[in-house]
Protein backbone atom coordinates (compact mmCIF):
# COMPACT_ATOMS: atom_id res chain seq x y z
CA UNK A 1 0.00 0.00 0.00
CA UNK A 2 1.93 3.14 -1.52
CA UNK A 3 -0.90 5.59 -1.20
CA UNK A 4 -0.26 8.55 1.16
CA UNK A 5 -2.82 7.66 3.77
CA UNK A 6 -2.80 7.86 7.77
CA UNK A 7 -1.11 5.37 9.88
CA UNK A 8 -3.95 3.71 11.27
CA UNK A 9 -5.99 3.36 7.88
CA UNK A 10 -3.01 1.65 6.59
CA UNK A 11 -2.88 -0.29 9.62
CA UNK A 12 -6.78 -1.06 8.86
CA UNK A 13 -6.25 -1.85 4.59
CA UNK A 14 -2.59 -2.72 4.38
CA UNK A 15 -1.61 -6.05 3.44
CA UNK A 16 -5.64 -7.29 2.50
CA UNK A 17 -5.64 -10.00 0.15
CA UNK A 18 -9.48 -10.79 0.57
CA UNK A 19 -11.16 -13.92 -0.70
CA UNK A 20 -14.22 -12.64 -2.89
CA UNK A 21 -15.75 -15.95 -3.28
CA UNK A 22 -18.30 -15.41 -0.33
CA UNK A 23 -18.06 -11.58 -0.16
CA UNK A 24 -16.09 -11.96 3.42
CA UNK A 25 -15.16 -8.67 4.95
CA UNK A 26 -12.44 -10.03 7.02
CA UNK A 27 -9.33 -11.90 6.36
CA UNK A 28 -10.08 -16.03 5.58
CA UNK A 29 -7.60 -18.28 7.76
CA UNK A 30 -6.02 -20.78 5.43
CA UNK A 31 -5.39 -23.73 7.46
CA UNK A 32 -3.78 -25.95 4.73
CA UNK A 33 -0.24 -27.26 4.87
CA UNK A 34 -0.47 -27.75 1.39
CA UNK A 35 -1.32 -26.47 -2.10
CA UNK A 36 -2.18 -27.26 -5.55
CA UNK A 37 0.85 -27.06 -7.81
CA UNK A 38 0.08 -25.09 -11.09
CA UNK A 39 0.98 -27.19 -14.14
CA UNK A 40 0.28 -24.26 -16.81
CA UNK A 41 3.74 -23.48 -17.10
CA UNK A 42 4.06 -20.84 -14.53
CA UNK A 43 7.66 -20.71 -12.36
CA UNK A 44 7.83 -22.46 -9.09
CA UNK A 45 10.15 -21.38 -6.72
CA UNK A 46 10.22 -24.75 -4.86
CA UNK A 47 12.92 -24.37 -2.63
CA UNK A 48 11.76 -20.46 -1.69
CA UNK A 49 9.18 -18.16 -0.50
CA UNK A 50 7.92 -16.89 -3.75
CA UNK A 51 5.47 -19.55 -3.88
CA UNK A 52 2.35 -21.53 -2.28
CA UNK A 53 4.26 -25.29 -2.16
CA UNK A 54 4.16 -25.66 1.43
CA UNK A 55 2.94 -23.92 4.25
CA UNK A 56 7.09 -23.69 5.99
CA UNK A 57 7.72 -21.91 2.27
CA UNK A 58 5.13 -19.69 2.74
CA UNK A 59 1.27 -19.28 3.67
CA UNK A 60 -1.46 -16.57 2.98
CA UNK A 61 -1.67 -15.37 6.69
CA UNK A 62 1.75 -14.79 7.03
CA UNK A 63 1.91 -12.80 3.74
CA UNK A 64 -1.19 -10.58 4.37
CA UNK A 65 1.15 -9.99 8.39
CA UNK A 66 4.14 -9.26 6.60
CA UNK A 67 2.62 -6.75 3.96
CA UNK A 68 1.19 -5.29 6.68
CA UNK A 69 3.97 -4.72 8.72
CA UNK A 70 6.13 -3.88 5.86
CA UNK A 71 3.74 -0.74 5.11
CA UNK A 72 3.80 0.43 8.96
CA UNK A 73 7.30 0.49 9.69
CA UNK A 74 8.17 1.39 5.65
CA UNK A 75 9.95 -2.04 5.03
CA UNK A 76 10.99 -3.53 1.86
CA UNK A 77 10.22 -6.83 3.42
CA UNK A 78 9.65 -8.99 6.40
CA UNK A 79 10.10 -12.63 7.38
CA UNK A 80 7.81 -13.97 10.51
CA UNK A 81 8.26 -16.77 12.90
CA UNK A 82 7.03 -18.94 15.16
CA UNK A 83 8.14 -16.58 18.34
CA UNK A 84 10.57 -13.10 18.81
CA UNK A 85 13.16 -15.77 19.97
CA UNK A 86 13.13 -17.46 16.60
CA UNK A 87 13.72 -14.18 14.80
CA UNK A 88 16.14 -13.21 16.96
CA UNK A 89 18.27 -16.80 16.15
CA UNK A 90 17.44 -16.10 12.72
CA UNK A 91 19.22 -12.87 12.17
CA UNK A 92 22.33 -13.75 14.45
CA UNK A 93 22.58 -17.38 12.72
CA UNK A 94 22.06 -15.34 9.48
CA UNK A 95 24.50 -12.95 9.61
CA UNK A 96 27.23 -13.93 12.62
CA UNK A 97 29.20 -16.79 11.48
CA UNK A 98 32.44 -18.83 13.05
CA UNK A 99 35.17 -16.15 13.85
CA UNK A 100 32.95 -13.23 13.57
CA UNK A 101 32.73 -10.60 16.29
CA UNK A 102 29.18 -9.04 17.54
CA UNK A 103 28.79 -6.56 19.66
CA UNK A 104 26.12 -6.47 21.90
CA UNK A 105 23.64 -3.89 24.05
CA UNK A 106 24.84 -4.78 27.87
CA UNK A 107 20.45 -4.35 29.09
CA UNK A 108 18.75 -7.11 26.47
CA UNK A 109 16.12 -9.83 26.60
CA UNK A 110 17.60 -12.95 28.41
CA UNK A 111 17.67 -14.98 25.66
CA UNK A 112 19.38 -12.46 23.53
CA UNK A 113 21.54 -12.70 26.58
CA UNK A 114 22.04 -16.04 26.56
CA UNK A 115 22.62 -17.38 22.94
CA UNK A 116 25.82 -14.29 22.92
CA UNK A 117 27.14 -15.25 26.70
CA UNK A 118 27.01 -19.12 26.23
CA UNK A 119 25.43 -20.54 22.97
CA UNK A 120 26.78 -19.26 20.54
CA UNK A 121 30.48 -18.63 21.65
CA UNK A 122 30.62 -21.60 22.65
CA UNK A 123 28.87 -23.75 20.05
CA UNK A 124 29.81 -21.73 16.80
CA UNK A 125 32.97 -19.77 18.14
CA UNK A 126 30.99 -16.27 17.77
CA UNK A 127 32.69 -13.86 19.52
CA UNK A 128 30.43 -11.13 21.56
CA UNK A 129 31.14 -8.28 23.05
CA UNK A 130 28.25 -6.52 25.46
CA UNK A 131 28.37 -2.64 26.03
CA UNK A 132 26.30 -0.30 27.07
CA UNK A 133 25.05 0.79 24.13
CA UNK A 134 23.28 3.89 25.14
CA UNK A 135 27.33 5.28 25.38
CA UNK A 136 27.69 5.61 21.57
CA UNK A 137 31.39 5.98 21.94
CA UNK A 138 31.84 2.07 23.81
CA UNK A 139 30.34 1.08 21.33
CA UNK A 140 32.55 2.66 19.05
CA UNK A 141 35.56 1.38 21.00
CA UNK A 142 33.77 -1.98 21.33
CA UNK A 143 34.59 -2.06 17.37
CA UNK A 144 37.02 -4.85 15.98
CA UNK A 145 38.18 -5.82 12.32
CA UNK A 146 36.07 -9.11 12.57
CA UNK A 147 32.67 -7.18 13.86
CA UNK A 148 30.00 -8.20 11.21
CA UNK A 149 26.88 -7.35 13.36
CA UNK A 150 25.96 -5.07 15.96
CA UNK A 151 23.00 -5.61 17.80
CA UNK A 152 21.22 -3.00 19.63
CA UNK A 153 18.09 -2.93 21.84
CA UNK A 154 16.36 -0.05 22.23
CA UNK A 155 14.31 0.92 24.79
CA UNK A 156 16.39 -1.62 26.47
CA UNK A 157 14.52 -4.19 28.31
CA UNK A 158 14.05 -3.81 31.81
CA UNK A 159 15.35 -0.86 31.87
CA UNK A 160 14.16 1.39 29.26
CA UNK A 161 17.71 2.95 28.20
CA UNK A 162 17.75 4.49 24.58
CA UNK A 163 20.35 4.25 22.10
CA UNK A 164 21.12 6.26 19.91
CA UNK A 165 20.45 4.70 16.54
CA UNK A 166 21.54 7.11 13.90
CA UNK A 167 25.29 7.53 15.49
CA UNK A 168 25.35 3.67 15.81
CA UNK A 169 24.52 2.92 12.15
CA UNK A 170 27.32 5.56 11.25
CA UNK A 171 29.81 3.33 13.36
CA UNK A 172 28.41 -0.09 11.80
CA UNK A 173 28.34 0.67 8.18
CA UNK A 174 32.25 2.37 8.30
CA UNK A 175 33.37 -1.16 10.12
CA UNK A 176 31.37 -3.22 7.31
CA UNK A 177 29.13 -4.15 9.87
CA UNK A 178 25.24 -4.30 9.93
CA UNK A 179 23.06 -2.91 12.57
CA UNK A 180 19.93 -5.03 14.17
CA UNK A 181 17.62 -3.07 16.63
CA UNK A 182 15.50 -5.21 18.78
CA UNK A 183 12.94 -2.66 19.00
CA UNK A 184 9.85 -4.70 20.94
CA UNK A 185 9.65 -2.40 24.06
CA UNK A 186 8.25 0.59 21.45
CA UNK A 187 6.33 -1.82 18.80
CA UNK A 188 6.91 -0.45 14.92
CA UNK A 189 5.26 2.71 15.25
CA UNK A 190 7.06 4.54 18.53
CA UNK A 191 10.50 4.31 17.17
CA UNK A 192 11.56 3.45 13.18
CA UNK A 193 14.57 1.89 13.39
CA UNK A 194 14.66 1.76 9.32
CA UNK A 195 14.19 5.50 9.08
CA UNK A 196 17.17 6.09 11.03
CA UNK A 197 19.66 3.52 9.77
CA UNK A 198 19.48 0.22 11.05
CA UNK A 199 19.46 -2.32 8.31
CA UNK A 200 17.20 -4.82 10.45
CA UNK A 201 14.50 -4.32 13.22
CA UNK A 202 12.84 -6.98 15.16
CA UNK A 203 10.06 -7.61 17.00
CA UNK A 204 8.69 -10.05 19.35
CA UNK A 205 4.89 -9.58 17.67
CA UNK A 206 3.53 -11.35 20.77
CA UNK A 207 3.63 -7.95 22.77
CA UNK A 208 2.62 -4.38 21.52
CA UNK A 209 2.16 -5.74 17.72
CA UNK A 210 -0.43 -8.81 18.57
CA UNK A 211 -1.67 -6.96 21.82
CA UNK A 212 -4.07 -8.91 22.95
CA UNK A 213 -2.08 -12.12 24.85
CA UNK A 214 -3.04 -14.73 22.99
CA UNK A 215 -0.15 -15.65 20.46
CA UNK A 216 3.35 -15.62 20.46
CA UNK A 217 5.36 -14.50 16.93
CA UNK A 218 8.50 -12.94 16.11
CA UNK A 219 9.20 -10.68 12.91
CA UNK A 220 12.58 -9.72 10.93
CA UNK A 221 12.24 -6.54 8.64
CA UNK A 222 14.68 -4.81 6.38
CA UNK A 223 15.87 -4.48 2.95
CA UNK A 224 14.71 -7.41 0.21
CA UNK A 225 18.58 -8.68 -0.11
CA UNK A 226 18.96 -9.48 3.39
CA UNK A 227 15.04 -10.94 4.25
CA UNK A 228 15.60 -13.60 1.07
CA UNK A 229 18.70 -14.39 3.10
CA UNK A 230 16.49 -14.63 6.33
CA UNK A 231 13.55 -16.52 4.66
CA UNK A 232 15.63 -19.06 2.97
CA UNK A 233 17.87 -20.01 5.71
CA UNK A 234 16.11 -19.48 8.72
CA UNK A 235 12.26 -19.76 7.83
CA UNK A 236 12.37 -22.60 5.32
CA UNK A 237 15.43 -24.46 6.72
CA UNK A 238 15.17 -24.23 10.31
CA UNK A 239 11.20 -24.25 10.39
CA UNK A 240 10.44 -21.90 12.65
CA UNK A 241 7.39 -20.82 10.84
CA UNK A 242 4.44 -19.25 11.88
CA UNK A 243 0.71 -20.67 11.92
CA UNK A 244 -1.93 -19.45 9.64
CA UNK A 245 -4.17 -18.91 12.94
CA UNK A 246 -1.47 -17.20 14.81
CA UNK A 247 -0.67 -15.09 11.49
CA UNK A 248 -4.22 -14.37 11.56
CA UNK A 249 -4.66 -13.44 15.15
CA UNK A 250 -1.97 -11.05 15.29
CA UNK A 251 -2.81 -9.32 12.02
CA UNK A 252 -5.91 -8.60 13.43
CA UNK A 253 -4.06 -7.19 16.82
CA UNK A 254 -2.12 -4.96 14.63
CA UNK A 255 -4.62 -3.13 13.16
CA UNK A 256 -5.37 -1.33 16.58
CA UNK A 257 -1.62 -0.88 17.20
CA UNK A 258 -1.95 2.71 16.39
CA UNK A 259 -4.82 3.56 18.48
CA UNK A 260 -3.10 1.24 21.23
CA UNK A 261 -0.02 2.78 21.15
CA UNK A 262 -1.61 6.19 21.52
CA UNK A 263 -3.44 4.86 24.85
CA UNK A 264 -0.67 3.15 26.18
CA UNK A 265 1.48 5.79 26.29
CA UNK A 266 -0.57 8.90 27.54
CA UNK A 267 -1.65 6.24 30.47
CA UNK A 268 2.07 5.19 31.27
CA UNK A 269 2.54 8.92 31.13
CA UNK A 270 0.55 9.78 33.95
CA UNK A 271 1.17 6.72 35.87
CA UNK A 272 5.28 7.82 35.50
CA UNK A 273 4.29 11.37 36.91
CA UNK A 274 2.36 9.96 39.68
CA UNK A 275 5.37 7.18 41.03
CA UNK A 276 7.88 10.00 40.61
CA UNK A 277 6.18 12.06 43.08
CA UNK A 278 4.76 9.43 45.62
CA UNK A 279 7.10 8.77 48.50
CA UNK A 280 6.62 5.19 48.35
CA UNK A 281 8.67 4.98 45.26
CA UNK A 282 12.82 4.57 45.12
CA UNK A 283 13.05 5.25 41.67
CA UNK A 284 11.44 4.96 38.07
CA UNK A 285 12.86 5.36 34.70
CA UNK A 286 10.06 5.68 31.98
CA UNK A 287 11.59 7.31 28.51
CA UNK A 288 8.44 10.19 28.19
CA UNK A 289 9.72 11.71 32.04
CA UNK A 290 12.30 14.50 31.71
CA UNK A 291 14.61 13.02 34.52
CA UNK A 292 15.09 9.76 32.53
CA UNK A 293 18.86 9.56 31.56
CA UNK A 294 18.10 9.79 27.60
CA UNK A 295 15.26 11.69 27.67
CA UNK A 296 16.26 13.86 25.21
CA UNK A 297 17.02 10.71 22.73
CA UNK A 298 13.43 9.62 23.47
CA UNK A 299 12.26 12.95 22.03
CA UNK A 300 14.14 12.52 19.18
CA UNK A 301 13.33 9.22 18.12
CA UNK A 302 9.79 8.76 20.17
CA UNK A 303 7.99 11.14 18.37
CA UNK A 304 6.26 11.83 21.72
CA UNK A 305 4.94 8.18 22.15
CA UNK A 306 6.83 6.96 24.70
CA UNK A 307 5.39 3.28 24.98
CA UNK A 308 3.60 1.78 27.59
CA UNK A 309 7.00 0.15 29.50
CA UNK A 310 8.18 1.73 32.93
CA UNK A 311 10.91 0.03 35.21
CA UNK A 312 10.47 1.38 39.20
CA UNK A 313 11.07 0.37 42.37
CA UNK A 314 9.42 0.98 45.63
CA UNK A 315 10.88 0.90 48.88
CA UNK A 316 11.42 -1.77 51.84
CA UNK A 317 12.14 -5.25 52.54
CA UNK A 318 11.63 -8.28 50.39
CA UNK A 319 8.40 -9.04 52.15
CA UNK A 320 7.00 -5.33 51.25
CA UNK A 321 7.97 -6.24 47.57
CA UNK A 322 5.77 -9.46 48.11
CA UNK A 323 2.88 -7.61 49.92
CA UNK A 324 2.77 -4.84 47.52
CA UNK A 325 2.26 -7.21 44.46
CA UNK A 326 0.03 -9.07 46.31
CA UNK A 327 -2.11 -5.84 47.03
CA UNK A 328 -2.76 -4.65 43.41
CA UNK A 329 -6.33 -5.42 42.28
CA UNK A 330 -6.07 -4.58 38.58
CA UNK A 331 -2.29 -5.31 38.01
CA UNK A 332 -1.59 -8.69 37.24
CA UNK A 333 1.81 -10.32 38.59
CA UNK A 334 3.17 -12.12 35.49
CA UNK A 335 5.82 -12.06 32.78
CA UNK A 336 5.71 -10.62 29.29
CA UNK A 337 4.42 -6.88 28.22
CA UNK A 338 2.69 -5.15 25.32
CA UNK A 339 -0.78 -6.47 26.69
CA UNK A 340 -4.20 -4.69 27.15
CA UNK A 341 -4.05 -5.31 30.70
CA UNK A 342 -1.32 -4.19 33.29
CA UNK A 343 1.50 -6.56 33.73
CA UNK A 344 3.78 -6.32 36.51
CA UNK A 345 6.80 -8.82 37.09
CA UNK A 346 9.79 -8.38 39.52
CA UNK A 347 13.10 -9.11 39.66
CA UNK A 348 14.66 -9.53 43.24
CA UNK A 349 18.04 -8.70 44.56
CA UNK A 350 19.39 -12.04 43.84
CA UNK A 351 18.62 -12.30 39.80
CA UNK A 352 21.45 -13.42 37.83
CA UNK A 353 20.63 -10.47 35.53
CA UNK A 354 21.07 -7.31 37.70
CA UNK A 355 24.68 -6.79 37.26
CA UNK A 356 24.37 -6.08 33.63
CA UNK A 357 21.94 -2.99 34.74
CA UNK A 358 22.48 0.39 35.82
CA UNK A 359 23.61 0.75 40.23
CA UNK A 360 19.93 1.99 41.02
CA UNK A 361 18.46 -1.34 39.61
CA UNK A 362 20.77 -3.81 41.37
CA UNK A 363 18.80 -3.53 44.64
CA UNK A 364 15.94 -4.81 42.59
CA UNK A 365 13.09 -2.98 41.06
CA UNK A 366 9.64 -3.97 39.05
CA UNK A 367 9.14 -3.74 35.35
CA UNK A 368 5.83 -2.45 34.25
CA UNK A 369 3.56 -2.76 31.16
CA UNK A 370 1.15 -0.53 31.12
CA UNK A 371 -2.03 -1.84 29.84
CA UNK A 372 -5.02 0.29 28.13
CA UNK A 373 -6.80 1.00 31.61
CA UNK A 374 -7.65 4.19 33.36
CA UNK A 375 -4.87 6.03 34.44
CA UNK A 376 -6.87 6.89 37.60
CA UNK A 377 -7.75 3.47 38.12
CA UNK A 378 -3.97 2.24 37.72
CA UNK A 379 -3.16 5.14 39.86
CA UNK A 380 -5.28 3.99 42.60
CA UNK A 381 -4.44 0.85 42.77
CA UNK A 382 -0.91 1.46 43.15
CA UNK A 383 -1.67 4.26 45.67
CA UNK A 384 -3.87 1.48 47.46
CA UNK A 385 -0.93 -1.20 47.49
CA UNK A 386 1.48 1.26 49.03
CA UNK A 387 -0.91 1.66 51.94
CA UNK A 388 -1.62 -1.50 52.34
CA UNK A 389 2.64 -1.64 52.34
CA UNK A 390 2.60 0.43 54.75
CA UNK A 391 4.67 3.01 52.69
CA UNK A 392 2.72 5.62 53.08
Amino acid sequence: MKENIGLQTTAVHAGARKDDTFGAINEPIYMTSNYRIPTDGSDIDWSGTNSNIYARNRNINQVVLQDKLCALASAEDCAVFASGVAALTAIFTCFAHTGDHVIVSEVCYSATNLLFREILPERYNIEATFVDTTDTEAVKKAIRKNTKLIHVETPGNPTTGISDIDEIAKIAHEAGALLSVDATFAGPISIRPLKHGADLEIHSMTKYINGHGDSLGGCVMGNKELLAKIKEEAMVNYGGILSPFNAWLIARGLTTLPIRMKQHSSVALKVAKFLEQSPAVRFVWYPGLESHPQHELAKKYMNGEYSGMISFDIKGDEATHTKFLDSLKYITHAVSLGDIESLIVYYDKNSDKLPHYPDIYREGFFRFSVGLEDAEDLIADLNNAFKACGLI
